[in-house]
């Protein structure tokens, strides 16, 4: 959610369509591609719209420092980078406060899902890098992290997908872009594991009533079941092209 001045165009038109023409609970088009990197245990390129999101997961294995392992399960370490060239502006490839809290945001989405015991005195490194960000990168992170993690044959509970709920123009709507996010009221990035009945993140910028709120949520959850067919489909393309 940004602020400033506001584009002369308007977000929500009379007929309740969005500025690029999606409904109000429609999802941009979704792309998702696993295994798109060799040397990594596993890999997934997830699109909505323009933004790109890669994920590369390298374990489970043993780290170099053995001050890191956890004598009863593995340790999962996670990096989200937005790539200098993924915004308007060039971003400094130096690590942001925004890129050190999503790590710790991202993490905290996945770590419910894996069973991380199966591995003890090991570590699981998931890297995350935006190659473009239009809007719900930190989303569209959790959810190519959870098909990497897939990939790479990590046992987990379910699969992780995740879409940022906004308030435009007194308006809820599912998947905001970047302009949305920046014009808009409110942004609630949400991340869950449907199969489990699981919420793994839950953020909140702007305000909303307690109403708004618990349609945001369901819209939520109702778009985040379809991104998870979505994985389950690309995981399946995957294997049978490969036998």
């Amino acid at each position: 959610m940004g602020g400033g001045k506001k584009p002369d165009i308007k977000l929500i038109s009379d007929d309740g369509l969005r500025h690029d023409g999606r409904r109000l609970d429609e999802i941009r088009p979704v792309r998702m591609r696993v295994g798109v990197l060799n040397n990594a245990d596993g890999s997934a390129l997830v699109e909505f719209g323009r933004t790109r999101v890669i994920a590369a997961v390298y374990g489970p294995k043993e780290p170099v420092q053995k001050f890191a392992l956890l004598p009863d399960k593995a340790t999962l370490r996670v990096r989200y980078h937005m790539a200098p060239f993924s915004t308007e502006e060039r971003k400094s490839p130096a690590p942001s406060r925004r890129e050190i809290e999503l790590t710790k945001v991202i993490r905290e989405a996945l770590e419910p899902v894996i069973l991380v015991e199966e591995y003890p005195r090991t570590v699981i490194d998931v890297f995350i890098e935006v190659l473009q960000a239009d809007g719900g990168t930190r989303t569209a992170g959790v959810t190519a992290a959870s098909l990497a993690l897939a990939d790479a044959g990590i046992p987990m509970k379910g699969l992780v997908g995740g879409v940022a709920i906004g308030k435009v123009e007194g308006h809820l709507v599912v998947d905001v872009d970047e302009l949305e996010d920046m014009y808009g009221e409110a942004d609630m990035p949400v991340a869950a594991a449907p199969d489990l009945g699981l919420v793994t993140l839950l953020q909140l910028n702007g305000v909303l009533s307690r109403e708004e709120f618990s349609k945001a949520l369901d819209l939520a959850l109702t778009a985040i079941r379809t991104i998870v067919d979505l994985e389950r489909k690309a995981l399946k393309e995957s294997y049978v092209s490969s036998e």
